[in-house]
């Protein structure tokens, strides 16, 4: 295992790699959800590695775990520039050439915007977990919940375990999404960029999304597409149904 600091476009954003790097097999690539960071995967990059035999890069963008901060408020594209902007400088810096990008929530959204609209024919296959493309009241209500939880409860002490800035890592992604302009926000638009392999999970008791988001991947993106619905599982398969998040995730791997 290996950890530091990669320097992109004026910010420092931390990762980790784990396990066995080869230069015949595809690099998995982690990209945290909306509230995560390289710290809050916990032990899940490990046993990533483990379960697929590849090595597992995963990294906090800006704004997030020891990263930099980023100035506040988000624009509504923040993460169309993550995916198209960030994210292959990210690969450049770290050397990465060939990868399957897995990305949770935001990050899964990430993942389909790179895959859809950059042309480096560096992924090889994405895998969602609780991903977003277009915005639904599920989610806004919910993440409006955990800004009254994180006003009135301990989450903002149990998040600052995790992010060197806690305020700028919860308002970044709180108050863009419930903003006004946050209802029209949607990524379809890519989908059918997405030529390479696509697994996309969800859990059946996701409390930030419905079934459209998972049915709206599979059957827009170009490549093969499988989706896994996990019962007894809410929005972070990795924590709610290890095992069975796993299993899928090196099956998929294995049959690019």
């Amino acid at each position: 295992m290996t950890q530091g600091f990669l320097d992109i476009a004026g910010q420092r954003l931390e990762y980790r790699r784990t396990g066995a790097r080869a230069a015949s097999a595809p690099e998995i690539v982690l990209l945290h959800e909306g509230l995560g960071c390289v710290d809050m995967w916990r032990d899940f990059p490990d046993k990533l590695a483990e379960a697929t035999g590849r090595g597992v890069f995963v990294y906090s963008r800006a704004g997030y775990g020891k990263s930099s901060p980023v100035p506040l408020p988000r624009p509504t594209g923040y993460m169309h520039r993550e995916a198209l902007d960030v994210l292959p400088r990210v690969l450049d810096t770290a050397g990465i050439k060939d990868c399957v990008l897995m990305g949770h929530s935001d990050g899964g959204s990430i993942a389909l915007i790179y895959a859809g609209g950059v042309k480096d024919n560096r992924a090889r296959g994405v895998v969602t977990m609780a991903a977003h493309v277009f915005n639904e009241k599920l989610c806004v209500d919910s993440i409006a919940a955990a800004g009254r939880a994180y006003r009135e409860t301990d989450l903002r002490q149990r998040l600052a375990r995790y992010h060197a800035d806690v305020d700028n890592a919860f308002r970044g992604w709180n108050d863009v999404w419930l903003s006004d302009e946050f209802w029209r926000w949607n990524i379809e638009e890519y989908l059918p960029g997405v030529a390479v392999p696509v697994l996309a999970m969800q859990g059946l008791d996701d409390e930030y999304g419905t079934l459209r988001q998972v049915e709206a991947i599979v059957s827009q993106v170009k490549g093969r597409a499988e989706k896994l619905m996990l019962p007894q599982c809410k929005h972070s398969p990795h924590r709610d149904q290890p095992e069975a998040t796993l299993e899928a995730i090196a099956r998929f791997v294995k049959s690019l």
